[in-house]
């Protein structure tokens, strides 16, 4: 499966303490949630241990919201 992942998206997410890799292990390893509009929906934790936006999180949840569009 090909994962195309729009620039503005991948902008947010990077904004948002994302990255690219962790969104297509998400999209590949994650859990399911539920999602609205007709999009799969995928979440995962990963270890954090940092600061971000002047508090500490042991943990960070992804959540990954996509479509899949047949050829």
């Amino acid at each position: 499966m090909e994962i195309q992942i729009d620039p503005h998206t991948l902008e947010q997410a990077e904004e948002r303490g994302s990255n690219e890799k962790e969104i297509i292990d998400v999209i590949h390893t994650g859990i399911d949630i539920p999602a609205k509009y007709g999009r799969i929906g995928k979440a995962k934790v990963y270890d954090f241990k940092q600061n971000r936006l002047n508090k500490y999180y042991e943990q960070k949840r992804v959540e990954v919201f996509y479509t899949i569009k047949m050829r």
